[in-house]
């Protein structure tokens, strides 16, 4: 039978691969972009450092759970693995697809967080706090994306 602490330490080490699978993701897009996309790189490359923030934040928590912290990106196959398909699909410099497949990343990590917040999930509320608020920046991050996205002709 799982423990809480084990439930709980397996929700933070999703969103822990996730947001590397983000980070990852971003940094692809931004190397991908042309020299006339300053704007964007600039918004990629926050992302991507949010993101390893992020994986900080949620590195602490599962140490000061008890529990054992796992790295890297979300291979396991228990993600959805959105932004490892974005970075494999990259091709030519096309700002709209290119956010295009940024959206569809960001949509997945959104889902990550909305799943690490239902059920049964062993969180504690210290830990719930630190999920609701990056969770907030992640879906203004989704917003801004999709913003940039729709405003391309």
């Amino acid at each position: 039978m799982e423990t809480t602490i084990e439930r709980s330490t397996e929700v933070l080490n999703d969103l822990i691969e996730i947001n590397n699978d983000r980070v990852d993701g971003f940094t692809r897009a931004s190397k991908d972009l042309g020299e006339g996309d300053a704007d964007l790189k600039a918004v990629f490359d926050k992302f991507a450092s949010d993101s390893r923030r992020n994986v900080q934040e949620l590195s602490r928590a599962v140490g000061q759970a008890g529990g054992e912290l796992e790295t890297g990106n979300s291979v396991s196959g228990t993600l959805h693995r959105a932004w490892l398909d974005v970075k494999a699909t990259f091709s030519g410099h096309d700002r709209k697809a290119i956010l295009s497949e940024c959206e569809r990343g960001e949509d997945a990590i959104k889902k990550a967080y909305r799943d690490a917040l239902s059920g049964d999930n062993g969180l504690s509320p210290d830990q719930v706090s630190l999920i609701v608020n990056q969770q907030q920046a992640i879906n203004q991050g989704h917003d801004r994306i999709k913003a940039l996205r729709d405003a391309q002709v």
